[in-house]
């Protein structure tokens, strides 16, 4: 016959082995989950540091290229080169509409020269808002992006 003190001791010992293994695994998930956020709140900041950086690079290119018709190549290079970042990060939509914004870039300096006037009239008809696209497309990924994490 089992002695009784026996069962106990057993009892004890396996209550304290079940309890020690779920706060195990529940800390391995709480940490699981906190190394996940923080990988995503890293990956969130690049794009928007690319994205900041493409819009500013693009902005000057397309007022350089509306003004003259000689390429500023350096800026161009650094057009190509965020749009290479883009493609290792985010989605093909941000990517096809950097590659819109570009080509329109290219485009406007095969163009004639535009005037302050010209250039005047173009804002107020919205015709210079050459990032609508990507800053949309880039709106609707950040915004999926967030309902994902929560």
């Amino acid at each position: 016959m089992i002695d009784a003190s026996l069962i106990s001791g057993f009892a004890a010992l396996a209550g304290a082995a079940i309890g020690g293994l779920t706060s195990a695994t529940a800390a391995w998930f709480t940490q699981r989950a906190m190394v996940h956020s923080q990988w995503s709140a890293g990956e969130n900041l690049r794009r928007q540091d690319i994205y900041r950086d493409f819009i500013e690079i693009a902005s000057k290119c397309y007022i350089d290229a509306l003004q003259h018709e000689n390429p500023d190549v350096p800026d161009l290079v650094g057009l190509y080169a965020k749009i290479s970042r883009m493609r290792v990060l985010s989605s093909t939509e941000i990517v096809d509409e950097a590659e819109r914004v570009a080509q329109r870039i290219l485009d406007t300096y095969a163009e004639p020269d535009k005037s302050f006037v010209e250039m005047r009239g173009m804002v107020k008809d919205h015709a210079i808002d050459l990032l609508h696209g990507f800053s949309k497309a880039c709106r609707l990924e950040y915004e999926q992006y967030r309902t994902r994490q929560f």
